[in-house]
């Protein structure tokens, strides 16, 4: 993809993000991962909505942490444009998964450039259905993620509704794509959409992307050949 025109204060990289509003992405299938169980660093590939490649994203942890902590594990996710040049980081913690600790919840920050914080994605506390609210640099939420109860999408998709601050407007979405049958039984390999206002700042459509990767890693990442979560993990 060449680099377009990008409005007034666009991060270097972003510029594109300004012409779409949805983006497919689609992890590779790790043959190490398959054949062992070798928890591999991820890898995914992100495209527009007629399949020309726009990001790579990239997993960066250590062995150790991968295979000892699972799907809990912190990481970094470091996105890289056409060209190979990062344009956006992101950074999951280390924090628990379960409602039970509430002063301890998941989140995701992105910087883009790297080094610069232009949001955050932090989950909230609830029993039932995982809920997420999007904030950019000042802290102050801008839109909130809604998921199902249930995350098994037996021949269907999974989505997370994109909500605006009035609690009813949706306003986008990120779904986990039915991948078929084998490539959902036997790897963690998934299909992941997410669509958008075309006029949401940029920096918040990076902000929504690393909610896509925080989602995946919580409820769609394989531990010892499971699915990370089912229907009680919060």
């Amino acid at each position: 993809m060449n680099i377009p025109q990008g409005p007034a204060n666009c991060p270097p990289g972003l510029e594109y993000l300004s012409l779409i509003d949805q983006l497919l992405v689609h992890q590779k299938v790790e043959i190490l991962e398959v054949l062992t169980g070798f928890e591999t660093n991820n890898k995914f590939t992100v495209k527009n909505s007629i399949g020309q490649k726009v990001y790579h994203a990239v997993e960066d942890t250590d062995c150790l942490t991968r295979n000892c902590c699972g799907p809990m594990r912190p990481f970094e996710m470091k996105i890289l444009d056409n060209y190979r040049n990062q344009v956006i980081n992101m950074h999951r913690p280390l924090a628990c998964e379960s409602c039970c600790f509430p002063c301890c919840l998941q989140s995701m920050e992105i910087s883009a450039p790297p080094g610069t914080v232009v949001g955050t994605v932090e989950q909230e506390w609830s029993l039932c259905s995982p809920t997420f609210a999007v904030k950019n640099a000042a802290g102050s939420t801008v839109l909130r993620i809604e998921g199902p109860m249930c995350r098994f999408g037996i021949c269907g998709d999974v989505e997370f509704k994109v909500m605006a601050l009035d609690g009813e407007t949706v306003v986008g979405k990120i779904s986990k794509q039915w991948s078929g049958l084998l490539r959902e039984a036997f790897t963690d390999a998934d299909y992941f959409g997410i669509t958008f206002p075309m006029d949401l700042d940029v920096k918040m459509k990076a902000v929504l992307l690393g909610a896509l990767f925080l989602i995946d890693a919580m409820f769609f990442e394989k531990s010892g050949n499971r699915e990370s979560d089912g229907i009680g993990m919060l």
